[in-house]
């Protein structure tokens, strides 16, 4: 479907239903942005995370065995 003939048939329709269509793109487009910038951010923390020792240093000691003592 052309997005002319969408337009045309969205103007058809009663004023109550064009906004409801327009909140709802509005909502799609908002919900998809949001993800591209966490999807986004989540890239660069893991090249930092990837790169930057100092937030891997711990992990060295992942499975050694700790032991709680009693007090």
């Amino acid at each position: 479907m052309q997005t002319y003939t969408i337009i045309n048939e969205i103007q058809r329709l009663p004023i109550s239903k064009q906004m409801y269509i327009a909140e709802m793109i509005i909502k799609s487009v908002r919900k998809k942005e949001s993800k591209n910038q966490m999807e986004f951010a989540a890239e660069q923390l893991y090249n930092e995370y990837a790169t930057n020792n100092e937030l891997t240093v711990f992990t060295n000691i992942d499975f050694d065995n700790f032991y709680e003592t009693a007090k």
